[in-house]
């Protein structure tokens, strides 16, 4: 029998040490939490993070997300990189985003429709990879004290009223929390007991790095076919969908040159030479979603909690997204300083942006069917993508400039992503947010509100001065994670942000 090591207690012990574990991991770390992360993986690299298999496209809620923490001027890649899912076009028919294959163009989408996007807001979308992604959250979780042990693959957990205990490898490991970042085959989630419903593939893909006797075969981009779809982002790099119910990845059989060349020929009706494999992995359109994200003392986040097709890139932002929901308030809950049912409100916030995506992407698939009802329905979205209102809502809904929280009504900009505000000596909003803290911020210098904040003991800072553009507001109560959580256009006066505050920060016996 081996031997079982006891380590030191750790507030908050993450399995998966992906860009989902990294960023929450970062969030608890910057709020004090002591956090440990345990990743099955010894080597975080892989061919599959990189260039042209690891691109990911950032979305807006991730861009400012890195951007307030000081995180998204440490990317390079989107610098110099073409994004090679996409035909390129030119001027305001440039390829920006697409919807099941179908693009929208930069000319056709009418952005002062997004009231609240300032000239100083970040950009609504840019390239990086899994690899840099890990590359720079690793980093900072590092310098802010994360733990990271890798080659350790939760097998088993136990929890209690007050903490849980974690065995990785020949170790155990004590915290107050785990939280499951590790990935669509969850470890956590199985053995935690999490129901994860939803809807079986339709297709395979395949992902494949190929030497091709003659690329010229195949056509570059995009390509709906009688049977499938095939993508060449650049020759010899390849993704295939072939509607086969999910068939042969679930089957788990060996990916071999002679079947990727068989699919590839059968997709593209052309009689296509493969001359050797060099990488390839499948994937499906499985849509499942934990039915919730909380079991007392485990948590689930990124592709522990929902999985779908990666059509549009929505999988890595849903799961960052998540991460920065969870982080401020599981800190909260930690330093006992949240007003009860702050962490339930994790689940109630994102569980239905996560059914959201799903059904996004169910409705892609539905549409890249190779069949005359699909063909039909292709039509129909292609011409709404080609009008100027039917353009911006897919750019929204693509960039996540639509996502925002129901938080009851009240003003329009509750619930939604704080604009970034910039103020008459140049700061700006996102770069004031870089501590992690929550803002009561007030442009009119309201000295109710400063002698409030006051009370807060430094956990909402107070800011105040005169913006370039306010959007008519007069303060608003900015969550941890940007997050407006109350505005107000008036004159308000402290009462009202007392109450704001005490719905999702302070302790309800302060």
């Amino acid at each position: 029998m081996k031997s079982i090591q006891n380590k030191s207690h750790h507030d908050v012990i993450i399995s998966g040490a992906g860009p989902v574990g990294l960023l929450l991991a970062c969030e608890l770390a910057l709020a004090k939490c002591s956090v440990l992360i345990l990743e099955k993986a010894e080597d975080p690299h892989s061919p599959l993070k990189q260039v042209p298999f690891g691109i990911r496209g950032l979305s807006a809620p991730t861009i400012e997300a890195l951007y307030r923490r000081g995180l998204l001027q440490e990317l390079e890649l989107h610098k110099r990189l073409k994004n090679p899912h996409q035909n390129a076009g030119q001027g305001s028919r440039r390829q920006v985003g697409h919807f099941a294959g179908i693009p929208f163009h930069e000319g056709d989408i009418d952005t002062s429709q997004w009231t609240h996007r300032l000239p100083s807001s970040t950009a609504t979308s840019l390239l990086s990879e899994m690899q840099e992604l890990e590359t720079v959250l690793s980093r900072r979780a590092e310098t802010l004290g994360v733990e990271i042990k890798r080659g350790m693959a939760v097998s088993d957990f136990h929890q209690v009223s007050d903490g849980i205990t974690v065995q990785a490898a020949d170790e155990t490991f004590e915290g107050q929390w785990l939280v499951g970042c590790d990935g669509s085959r969850s470890v956590v989630r199985k053995a935690g007991g999490f129901e994860f419903a939803g809807t079986e593939p339709e297709f395979t893909g395949y992902t494949a790095k190929v030497d091709i006797a003659d690329p010229s075969m195949l056509k570059p981009g995009r390509n709906a076919t009688a049977t499938g779809m095939y993508l060449q982002s650049q020759p010899g790099y390849l993704a295939i969908q072939d509607f086969d119910g999910g068939a042969y990845h679930s089957a788990e059989k060996p990916i071999t040159r002679e079947h990727v060349q068989e699919v590839l020929r059968r997709i593209s009706n052309t009689d296509v030479i493969i001359n050797a494999l060099d990488i390839a992995t499948t994937w499906t359109d499985r849509a499942r979603q934990a039915t919730t994200y909380r079991n007392g003392r485990i948590l689930l986040a990124g592709d522990a909690a929902h999985i779908h097709a990666p059509l549009g890139g929505q999988g890595l932002n849903l799961g960052l997204g998540d991460a920065m929901n969870l982080g401020w308030k599981l800190a909260a809950t930690i330093k006992s300083s949240a007003p009860e049912g702050l962490l339930d409100s994790y689940q109630t916030e994102r569980h239905p942006i996560g059914a959201q995506v799903l059904d996004w992407s169910r409705a892609q698939v539905a549409i890249m069917r190779p069949d005359p009802y699909a063909r039909a329905l292709q039509a129909i979205v292609r011409d709404l993508m080609s009008t100027r209102d039917g353009a911006t809502y897919f750019a929204g809904r693509v960039w996540g400039i639509h996502t925002h929280y129901d938080l009851g009504g009240g003003h329009a900009l509750a619930g939604h992503s704080v604009p970034n505000f910039e103020f008459e000596d140049g700061t700006r909003i996102g770069a004031l947010m870089h501590d992690g803290r929550g803002m009561l911020l007030d442009f009119g210098g309201n000295a109710a509100l400063k002698s409030l904040a006051n009370g807060f003991d430094d956990q909402i800072k107070y800011v105040s001065g005169y913006a370039k553009q306010q959007c008519s507001l007069s303060a608003a109560l900015i969550r941890p994670d940007g997050i407006v959580a109350w505005a107000c256009d008036n004159d308000p006066d402290g009462s009202e942000v007392e109450k704001a505050a005490a719905r999702w920060w302070r302790a309800q016996s302060r």
